[in-house]
């Protein structure tokens, strides 16, 4: 790979935007300063517009193996690069579930011919798996998922002595998804007897309600403060859930963080009447009072991380009746030109999506040479022109599902320039078909 100088960018790092260069020198960062120049090196001027590190989405579902007319790793590794995701880490509801060494050894080598976008899965736990689990190299995979309530998949583990082995057993971030059961199974038979099973669509709220979600998020918080674990609680949803983090100490020291989706902080329980299905998640989309509560706790730090769970699912399949119609949606392409939308508005500023989506799960996951613009460090950067309008429509979504939540949505900032290991996987509309991704490692 040829060296290549980045000219007259707005560099966005570490709570700060200043003019500089950088250098990319093979599958690193090689200089960042002021008026760099270097002979015989191909020059691309930015021309003021903002290169951010690579973002890190810690929480997606890209359907392989098993469920592939939905997505697959290079279909959907591909929709991120454009969208500005240079890392993801791969959640285990697959088929076969990833459950066992063998089957997350299966996913890396799969991942390794098609992915797009650096790497990592998710080992899942289970009711029965926890010798397994034992097993597993803290520095093999991201970490472990636990689903505390069934969604897709179903991977429900609600044995409760199992549950206190598993967050005994591992020195590795448990990351959770948290739905009280019985009381989600209790509101959905209620909402069965008014409906039968053609339930209105945003009643999904009532049923996955916010007490069902804070019951098993404090429940999984007391466990991991009784135990010592390291408990990440993945896609919070309401605001009475945000009480239960600290913003009173730096990431690096906590033991239990928190995540929030792009979903949760731009639709909300009134957008049921025109997207119905499509913005049906587990957990649910909730009041604009929670959304509220949401971006103030992410702003705050007691939420630390922001992510897609990128879920998708064929139109076919979400135009279903409700108790039929499947949760998730696609979102890895339009997280990055969403939240430019709301630093325009003021609502967030630039250097915090970055703190959020860059450095904070790097940190977290103690992931090596990512995360940050800095010398010596992988080149995963993003270049965006905040003065490039567009609008979502079928002909510009890159899922295999071909539909997205935005669909018509106008964005005022485009993603003009992915790198990805130094290599350019995304210029201008187009992805290059050479594949550079790695497999990401851990300083653990």
């Amino acid at each position: 790979m040829k060296k290549l100088l980045l000219k007259n960018a707005r560099l966005v790092n570490e709570g700060q935007i200043r003019e500089g260069d950088v250098l990319i020198d093979g599958l690193y960062i090689s200089r960042i300063g002021s008026d760099l120049s270097e002979p015989e090196t191909e020059v691309l001027d930015l021309e003021g517009k903002f290169l951010l590190p690579g973002l890190i989405d810690d929480q997606v579902h890209f359907r392989e193996p098993g469920l592939t007319h939905k997505g697959d790793i290079a279909s959907e590794s591909r929709a991120a690069v454009a969208g500005g995701i240079t890392s993801f880490m791969e959640q285990p509801n697959t088929v076969p579930q990833t459950t066992s060494i063998e089957k997350l050894e299966e996913k890396f080598s799969i991942a390794a011919k098609n992915a797009f976008a650096n790497y990592s899965f998710l080992f899942g736990g289970t009711n029965d798996n926890l010798e397994e689990l034992k097993r597993l190299d803290k520095r093999s995979c991201s970490g472990v998922k636990l689903f505390l309530g069934s969604s897709t998949g179903n991977m429900l583990v609600d044995d409760q002595q199992v549950l206190e082995q598993i967050f005994r057993s591992t020195e590795m971030v448990i990351s959770t998804h948290c739905e009280d059961e019985p009381t989600i199974r209790k509101n959905l038979a209620q909402y069965k007897e008014l409906y039968g099973e053609d339930i209105p669509m945003d009643c999904h709220p009532k049923i996955r309600s916010a007490e069902a979600c804070y019951l098993s998020s404090s429940r999984a918080i007391d466990l991991a403060r009784e135990t010592g674990a390291r408990l990440h609680v993945f896609h919070l949803s309401t605001g009475r859930e945000t009480a239960l983090f600290r913003n009173d100490i730096p990431l690096s020291q906590k033991k239990i963080t928190a995540e929030v989706c792009i979903h949760h902080l731009w639709f909300s329980e009134e957008d049921y009447k025109e997207k119905g299905s499509l913005i049906k998640w587990n957990p649910a989309v909730k009041s604009a009072t929670d959304r509220d509560q949401l971006w103030e706790a992410l702003l705050d730090d007691r939420i630390d991380i922001l992510a897609t769970d990128h879920a998708p699912h064929t139109l076919g399949e979400k135009q279903n009746p409700y108790t039929s119609a499947p949760s998730g949606g696609p979102l890895v392409q339009h997280v990055l030109p969403a939240l430019m939308e709301k630093v325009g508005e003021g609502k967030i500023s630039l250097e915090k999506v970055v703190q959020k989506m860059c450095h904070n799960p790097a940190i977290l996951f103690q992931l090596e040479k990512r995360g940050y613009l800095r010398e010596g460090y992988f080149a995963d950067l993003v270049v965006v022109d905040p003065n490039n309008p567009w609008t979502v429509s079928p002909d510009n979504i890159l899922y295999k599902c071909g539909w997205s939540p935005f669909e018509g949505q106008r964005f005022s900032s485009r993603i003009v320039h992915t790198f990805v290991n130094g290599h350019m996987a995304y210029n201008q509309g187009s992805i290059s078909p050479q594949r550079n991704a790695r497999r990401l490692t851990f300083d653990r």
